[in-house]
């Protein structure tokens, strides 16, 4: 498998940065999850408009879904050859509500599933193109789902936005890489079940025996250095912070 960070910036973007997004290929198949604020600009670096294959929402949050209205506009309205054909999506319940609400003016309340072929995400395990797929509701303010994701033997997981949770754990058990939210500060910030801080991230890493730790979802008023120094204390594999074109192969 192949990651590459479209945007890491937690709750809004940076100036370096889109909100969350992260394209995951492998086999020619296009997986992107999460499409926050930004980020369809940015993922036009990495791949054509309509070369995705499915997109995962982990949440309904702005920071994690609002460019797929303007992704909307792109596969509703192609001006070179018509409309395009339904793309998988998956997320929590009411995905099609909360995009059409949020577009405000869908042409029909129906149009945004001739663009995108909607599945509601529960805890479960499927097949997405040639990855499979296991999901678990996290520790969230609105409905939220961590997924893990398997391919050739390796495995990839992503927390999404969650507070402390058995259920991400066992998402991380023993992956390969462990691309998980560290939008809080050790100390600074505590808000059960909203967030994770740098050092309850790597906590939760070593809990589940992950090979590797990527932090990500930092906003930018956070010091990222500080989050990224509490990690490294309680976990001693290797860490490093999301930062946006960087890829990982897995």
């Amino acid at each position: 498998m192949k990651l590459t960070v479209v945007g890491c910036s937690g709750s809004f973007p940076s100036a370096e940065s889109a909100c969350s997004s992260y394209l995951v290929e492998a086999d020619g198949f296009r997986l992107l999850l999460d499409m926050g604020n930004g980020a369809l600009g940015e993922l036009q670096r990495h791949c054509g408009l309509y070369d995705l294959d499915a997109i995962f929402l982990s949440h309904l949050h702005a920071d994690h879904c609002i460019d797929m209205c303007a992704y909307f506009v792109a596969r509703y309205y192609r001006h070179d050859g018509g409309r395009c054909a339904p793309i998988p999506v998956y997320g929590p319940e009411g995905t099609e509500h909360r995009l059409t609400t949020a577009y405000a003016d869908t042409p029909t309340a129906s149009s945004m599933s001739e663009v995108f072929d909607f599945h509601t995400v529960k805890p479960s395990t499927f097949e997405i193109g040639p990855f499979t797929v296991h999901t678990e509701r996290v520790r969230h303010p609105v409905e939220a789902y961590g997924i893990r994701i398997e391919h050739g033997g390796k495995s990839l997981a992503y927390s999404g936005d969650t507070g402390v949770s058995e259920a991400l754990d066992a998402l991380a058990r023993d992956s390969d890489l462990f691309l998980c939210e560290a939008a809080f500060t050790h100390g600074k910030e505590s808000i059960p079940d909203l967030h994770l801080t740098g050092r309850e991230a790597g906590e939760t890493a070593a809990r589940a025996g992950a090979r590797r730790l990527v932090l990500t979802h930092i906003p930018p008023w956070t010091d990222a250095e500080v989050n990224l120094r509490d990690a490294r204390e309680v976990f001693g594999g290797p860490v490093e912070l999301a930062a946006p074109r960087v890829t990982y192969e897995i």
